[in-house]
């Protein structure tokens, strides 16, 4: 069974912009449901957790918030959570899409400034397009293997980058090691010349000393 029902709302007021539901009468959504999702919608406030799902009887609603919009859905209990998650993240994608689109950089005050609900459900067809791929049962376990690999994928890199970033740390701690022994090197000659310039600059004085006293002693003695 797909997503029963998708809504689209500011988070700032919890006023929707999009709904749809399963366009199928053996999946009817009771009102009941449709004031469950009314009232999910208006609770929302900016402090709210990102991403949550709440049971309700023999049904759940997920939501999850990006761009301060919300995007919930609700499927039976049965349903798989990680796939309810991937469908609203893809549903918001192709929303933000649209957006674009339709509005290009100014579409954040569009959604901003509109007051009249379910102003954009012409967005509907293409939102009932994504729930129609997350029916099928083949499709939903290609998604869900899609999505692990892609996780996996995620880690190994994570993985590489620390392996690199220790090979890296590794360079810098011998290449530090190169430079103390270089700056060792680079003391004692500072050392050397320090001592050479000195006796260069002292030693005819010296010489000079040794000479006079020399003579003060033949004409002494």
């Amino acid at each position: 069974m797909p997503p029963l029902l998708t809504q689209v709302a500011r988070v700032s007021d919890g006023l929707p912009l999009v709904a749809t539901q399963t366009p199928s009468p053996a999946y009817p959504v009771s009102s009941k449901q449709q004031k469950e999702a009314k009232d999910i919608l208006r609770k929302l406030t900016h402090g709210t957790p990102n991403k949550m799902s709440i049971v309700s009887d023999d049904r759940v609603f997920y939501y999850m918030t990006r761009d301060n919009l919300c995007f919930l859905t609700m499927t039976e209990t049965r349903y798989p959570k990680r796939l309810a998650f991937l469908y609203l993240d893809e549903t918001a994608d192709i929303i933000l899409n649209e957006f674009v689109s339709e509005f290009g950089n100014a579409w954040r005050s569009e959604v901003d400034n509109t007051a009249r609900p379910f102003r954009f459900i012409h967005y509907d067809p293409v939102v009932q397009r994504k729930q129609r791929e997350f029916q099928d049962e083949r499709q939903q376990k290609s998604k869900l293997n899609d999505d692990l690999a892609e996780i996996q994928n995620i880690m190994k890199k994570n993985i590489n980058d620390i392996l690199d970033r220790g090979e890296k740390l590794d360079n810098v701690q011998n290449i530090s090691q190169d430079l103390l022994k270089q700056s060792s090197g680079f003391k004692w000659g500072a050392r050397k010349l320090t001592w050479q310039a000195r006796v260069q600059q002292f030693a005819p004085m010296a010489i000079g000393f040794l000479i006079f006293g020399f003579v003060i002693y033949v004409k002494v003695f």
